[in-house]
């Protein structure tokens, strides 16, 4: 492979192309409505496999869209996820990013009640007074928190970005909203992480 002289400003264009041009030498060509979210994944983790494994239930990126543009907060379950959100452009929406893990009432109740902050966290979240955008890519726990409330028909989230990433009960959380009417963008198997999550919600931002 031959050294490239790239303009710094031009280097994330060129890595674009670069995704674009391999996806179609290896036959994959993405749904065009969902492509620049997809990319965006590959991109951040060098990884072609989130072509195959990345899911979209019907209209979710209108949906999550209109979420941002009518000023819908974003949720995350670590605060690597939340420091890599562009929240200057969420907030030109009117919207606001939080992450309640490091929270000393969640740490409390979380050690009170026996179960992980995660779950904690996003009880906390689901008594915002606003629309919420979950974004997790750590902790299964917390994708599995959203659906047991969704069950007692406590709350239910507007959008579910689903990408943690591990090996205790990771696919078997994320695979129950594959069949919810929630919004979802799902990441199938054991792949994910904080900066995916954030990528999906960079993605969306930047599309607006």
């Amino acid at each position: 492979m031959n050294y490239e002289n790239v303009k710094p400003a031009d280097i994330e264009k060129r890595s674009f192309e670069i995704i674009t041009k391999e996806l179609e030498d290896a036959g994959i060509f993405l749904d065009e409505e969902t492509s620049f979210i997809t990319k965006r994944c590959i991109h951040t983790s060098a990884d072609f496999d989130y072509a195959s494994t990345l899911t979209f239930s019907k209209g979710a990126v209108e949906k999550i869209q209109n979420l941002i543009r009518n000023g819908a907060c974003i949720v995350t379950d670590t605060n690597m996820a939340l420091s890599g959100i562009n929240k200057k452009k969420l907030a030109s929406f009117g919207g606001e990013a939080f992450c309640f893990m490091a929270d000393e009432d969640v740490a409390l109740e979380a050690s009170k009640r026996g179960t992980t902050r995660a779950q904690a966290s996003m009880e906390k979240a689901a008594r915002l007074d606003k629309d919420v955008i979950f974004a997790i890519g750590n902790a299964p726990t917390a994708l599995i928190k959203l659906y047991e409330m969704m069950e007692e028909g406590i709350f239910t989230p507007k959008f579910v970005i689903g990408v943690p990433v591990g090996f205790v009960n990771v696919v078997w959380a994320k695979e129950l909203f594959l069949n919810s009417d929630v919004p979802y963008i799902i990441n199938k198997g054991r792949k994910g992480g904080s900066n995916i999550a954030a990528a999906i919600c960079n993605a969306v931002l930047y599309s607006l």
